[in-house]
């Protein structure tokens, strides 16, 4: 019975540490980044407070496509549209400020339904015709870049403030401001909200748990009564609206779309919610653990450049960590392996 006990003590005690990998990843890289880091007129450069917002700015869009990615994960499915649509809305949110001279809640309010909408077919495409999540966003990354560019005629549109012909509201021009005394950046607020949101939503909805049981076992979801096909819809709808809104926070820090903003954003945003602790197959994973991912690959990255570390070297260092993070679900206690 005592040998009972001390296993199932040790089975709990690891199972904790791999649920809270993120977390304890993200104290140790943060401990690290105190470490080496360089000072100033004896002040740690890591340590500035505008340093650290600028950590959480520097990863509102990731942050904000990898909520959305968390939730598509857990369903086991996987959204490779994100970056395509973050480009879409971003020249989309452009377009009807300075083309259309449309209010900047008007034109936010319509790039968001366009995101949801684009995401909602594509659930339709996997729920209802039953074509896997991989090729159907695939897919859906092509589409939407070329619309994208077709949108654009293919060039970049700027984003001046003013209130003649072509110029955009300038309350648009609060997305690249900081509020609380000029501290904290307006994309990093919205992150963190975007964030809160979600981690509410998962513990406290109903749909959420719809969430984890279809990831975890479809079929027996679909037993117990889980509407399966209109989760998943819905899903890929809220992943869609969340990429939209990243695209407009992306055109208000840069005061600019372009049909090729978010290349590569897709994989940015996997890998966080991957380091977070979230398992590929579905049916486990927390948003908590998502924002701590990439909350350590901004500190990670910040720390490399403050150090002038090469930019290749940093791209190697990490894919590596993402490379152990992954390695690590195969330790969890329960993975399959």
């Amino acid at each position: 019975m005592s040998t009972q006990v001390s296993e199932r003590r040790r089975f709990d005690i690891a199972a904790t540490a791999f649920k809270f990998q993120s977390l304890f990843g993200l104290i140790v890289v943060f401990v690290a980044a105190v470490a080496f880091s360089p000072s100033k007129n004896g002040e740690l450069l890591f340590l500035n407070s505008g340093n650290l917002f600028n950590v959480v700015r520097s990863i509102s869009e990731i942050g904000i496509l990898a909520v959305g990615m968390t939730l598509v994960i857990l369903i086991g499915g996987i959204d490779l549209s994100v970056g395509s649509v973050l480009g879409l809305a971003s020249v989309g949110v452009a377009v009807l400020l300075t083309e259309n001279g449309l209010g900047a809640w008007t034109s936010a309010l319509l790039v968001l339904l366009i995101g949801c909408a684009f995401g909602l077919l594509q659930g339709v495409a996997i729920a209802r015709f039953g074509i896997q999540a991989f090729i159907v966003t695939l897919a859906g990354m092509q589409i939407a870049r070329g619309l994208a560019r077709i949108w654009s005629g293919g060039q970049g549109i700027s984003i001046t403030y003013g209130t003649g012909p072509g110029q955009a509201p300038v309350v648009f021009s609060l997305l690249g401001e900081r509020t609380f005394g000029g501290l904290v950046p307006i994309p990093a607020l919205i992150f963190i909200v975007v964030a809160a949101l979600g981690i509410w939503f998962l513990r406290v909805s109903a749909f959420s748990r719809h969430l984890y049981a279809i990831g975890g076992n479809e079929k027996a979801a679909r037993l117990s009564g889980v509407p399966v096909a209109r989760v998943k819809i819905v899903t890929f709808g809220v992943c869609g609206l969340l990429a939209a809104l990243a695209g407009i926070v992306h055109a208000g820090q840069l005061n600019f779309g372009g049909p090729n903003d978010g290349a590569m954003y897709e994989l940015d945003a996997i890998a966080a919610v991957v380091i977070g602790g979230t398992s590929l197959t579905g049916g486990r994973g927390s948003v908590v653990g998502t924002v701590a991912g990439a909350l350590l690959v901004g500190v990670l990255r910040n720390i490399l450049a403050l150090n002038n570390i090469d930019s290749n070297i940093q791209l190697l260092i990490i894919g590596l960590v993402i490379v152990l993070a992954a390695g690590l679900q195969r330790l969890r206690p329960g993975s399959p392996g």
